[in-house]
């Protein structure tokens, strides 16, 4: 479905009252929604329900989206710069070329979320889900990788010399050389 942006902008400011526990709040229930191309920049859409949206080339920059579930989005060339996705779910989301640089990631699931080329710098991926998560040519100068399971992450090729990895890690070529 197609939203005008005065009929978004209804959704949005319900959805607003929603999160502060405001009489006539609803919750912004958006999945499978076409929202490509879309200005969200600043937009409050904590614990929206997003699922299976189209937000590509979408302007999410400082964007509050903690607890939303945009599992299976289509979010290729999106702009999340600075948006917080604290426990977020992302899941089989495609974020191809995305920019996420500076997002907070904390404790969300991006489990089997398509990244390739995408921004990664600076992001916070602590206590993340990114098992199966395909980052072919992404960028994840200086992003923070601790306390996160890279199961079935393959790794190859990246520039992890600023990455902050979990204590221990080792890549499967070093593991390999030293006989593990």
């Amino acid at each position: 479905m197609k939203y005008g942006a005065r009929q978004l902008a209804e959704i949005l400011e319900a959805h607003a009252k929603f999160t502060r526990g405001a009489e006539g709040g609803k919750r912004a229930e958006l999945a499978g929604a076409n929202l490509g191309g879309a200005n969200l920049r600043g937009a409050n859409l904590a614990y929206a329900l997003l699922h299976g949206a189209n937000l590509e080339k979408a302007d999410l920059r400082e964007a509050k989206l903690g607890g939303a579930d945009l599992s299976g989005a289509k979010m290729k060339r999106a702009d999340l710069r600075g948006a917080d996705l604290t426990e977020t779910n992302l899941a089989g989301a495609d974020l191809t070329e995305a920019q996420l640089g500076g997002v907070e990631c904390f404790r969300a699931d991006l489990s089997g979320a398509v990244l390739r080329r995408a921004n990664l710098r600076v992001v916070n991926f602590r206590s993340t889900n990114i098992r199966g998560a395909d980052l072919r040519g992404a960028d994840l100068t200086s992003a923070v990788l601790r306390e996160t399971d890279l199961d079935g992450v393959d790794l190859t090729g990246l520039d992890l010399s600023t990455t902050l990895m979990p204590r221990g890690w080792k890549a499967d070529s070093e593991a390999k050389e030293q006989g593990a």
